[in-house]
């Protein structure tokens, strides 16, 4: 199916003979989308730089091999849960929970065939100004041990000439927990780096932020203020300009690797700011998530392959996430995942660019 705005073809096939499909959505800018059913994962991002040059900003790779054979995370609609619980296990209503380990000793982004190593089906599409594509996965009852069938849906739509939105919709059949982001690796300079991230320039909106164990668990207590820490980004500051201070927190994250409080009151609200030195990229998150995960690439060790064979290095790029706290299932201090019968969980996120120079 092809118009002037949407694209719909077969990205590959996966080793069992089912094929993946490539949704591409496109501006009249030159902004590009281009989403595969696999993991329902964001494959590319075109956008504009100063000069009106289009390049992708999203690290993956170019062909269905790589995401298969890789768990990267790279792009991917992740859930059951994002991020880690502790242990992998929790009590729900009295009833105990014992999950699928696959990050030592917890469970890390649904376990270790979550959402993001599953093949998607595309449900919808639409053209016009404002095309989108909605994908659906059914996660059954007991799948790496979260209780209850859960329909989950997500909607890529382009909502502005440069904009991006994610809609993410869940239902299920009994009590549950529900976090679900999208695992974006960005680097506003190319998909192909020239260079790493810790000259972007980025502002955070959170007061307070989760410290963790060395094996990234938070903390007891209350979340830590940001002042006088490596980990305030209320003003624009280059992602590296603290990320090698002798911080026992950075040392924890390998560098960052942190949940930033947000406002837990369900309003669509701005979160973060990124922007590219060279290219001029800036990159503006919006979302109704109570917390961001910044996590600045520190696991990227050039044993990847990526687009045009380029080998990601740590910082190569970064990811802003928008979720949940992590092990919120074993903190009732924190904002509750809970999703029971009868309910419906909406979640949104809005990347919005724009490119006003080098010195924005």
């Amino acid at each position: 199916m092809t118009s002037q705005r949407l694209t719909r073809d077969v990205f590959g096939t996966l080793p069992d003979g089912r094929a993946v499909e490539r949704v591409v959505l496109r501006a009249a800018s030159g902004f590009e989308a281009r989403i595969i059913s696999f993991g329902a994962a964001l494959q590319a991002l075109m956008a504009p730089d100063a000069a009106g040059q289009c390049d992708d900003v999203a690290l993956g790779y170019d062909d269905l091999a790589g995401y298969a054979a890789e768990r990267r995370f790279f792009g991917a609609t992740v859930g059951r849960y994002a991020n880690r619980i502790g242990n992998a296990h929790f009590v729900l209503d009295g009833q105990d929970v014992r999950l699928v380990a696959n990050n030592g000793p917890h469970a890390l982004h649904g376990g270790p065939n979550g959402f993001d190593r599953k093949l998607w089906q595309v449900t919808e599409t639409g053209d016009g100004d404002q095309p989108y594509v909605t994908l659906a996965y059914v996660s059954a009852d007991g799948e790496e041990g979260y209780p209850g069938r859960l329909d989950v849906k997500v909607t890529y739509q382009l909502t502005g000439p440069t904009e991006l939105s994610l809609a993410f919709t869940a239902s299920t059949d009994h009590p549950t927990v529900v976090n679900l982001t999208n695992h974006s690796f960005f680097n506003l300079e190319g998909a192909v780096p020239s260079s790493d991230i810790l000259d972007h320039r980025l502002t955070v909106a959170a007061d307070h932020f989760l410290a963790i164990d060395p094996t990234a668990i938070p903390l007891p207590g209350p979340p830590r203020p940001v002042a006088g820490t490596p980990f305030d980004f209320r003003k624009p500051i280059p992602v590296g300009a603290r990320i090698r201070h002798s911080d026992a927190q950075l040392r924890n994250g390998r560098g960052y690797d942190h949940n930033f409080c947000l406002p837990d009151d369900r309003r669509l609200k701005f979160a973060a700011r990124l922007a590219a030195p060279r290219s001029g990229r800036i990159l503006e998150l919006f979302t109704d998530q109570p917390g961001l995960q910044i996590y600045s690439g520190n696991y990227l060790d050039g044993s990847i392959a990526g687009k045009q064979g380029r080998l990601y290095r740590q910082s190569d790029a970064i990811c802003l996430e928008p979720q949940v706290w992590p092990n919120a299932p074993n903190r009732p201090d924190f904002p509750s995942p809970r999703l029971g019968p009868g309910e419906v969980y909406r979640r949104h996120i809005v990347y919005r660019f724009s490119n006003r120079g080098a010195a924005a």
